[in-house]
């Protein structure tokens, strides 16, 4: 997740400025992505019916990872349709992304292991202790955005992100 064109969402109506002082940084997005705890992941099947689910993740290498298994509903969604959004808990300090994601079957060993440690050091203390092969039959996700939004103060910081394809 580096590098996206920072502008402002086109909402007539809601009061965001044309003028781009203000504007959030990406470091402020991607800092609030690597501090989540829980991640709000919506995706839909191929008939378009939406299911939303928390689930935890980190960020490694700039990319945002969650897990769940492919036969849950997500995991059975994200097969037939990778097209997700991304929001963190905060109603006041907003991030959603829109994007796709990516079943990652199975990590390469260096990816594992800093899954594993960035997963630990979030999650250890509450007993979440990965093994860098649990994930080799599937039940991770590499989330690839195209839009991010973000907002401390609506309207005034509200800012998008779009990503190169």
């Amino acid at each position: 997740m580096e590098g996206p064109l920072v502008s402002r969402p086109h909402a007539p109506g809601y009061g965001i400025p044309e003028h781009s002082d203000g504007l959030l940084s990406w470091e402020h997005v991607a800092g609030r992505l690597a501090a989540a705890r829980t991640y709000w992941v919506d995706s839909a099947d191929a008939a378009g019916r939406v299911h939303a689910t928390p689930i935890w993740g980190a960020v490694v290498d700039g990319t945002l990872y969650v897990e769940g298994g492919p036969g849950t509903r997500r995991g059975r969604n994200i097969a037939q349709n990778p097209n997700v959004a991304v929001h963190l808990e905060s109603g006041d300090d907003v991030v959603i992304l829109e994007g796709t994601a990516e079943h990652v079957v199975p990590p390469a060993p260096d990816l594992a292991q800093k899954l594993v440690d960035a997963l630990d050091a979030k999650y250890g203390a509450g007993g979440y202790h990965p093994a860098a092969d649990q994930w080799n039959d599937g039940g991770l996700y590499a989330i690839r955005p195209r839009k991010a939004f973000a907002w401390t103060q609506f309207p005034e910081d509200t800012t998008r992100f779009t990503f190169e394809a």
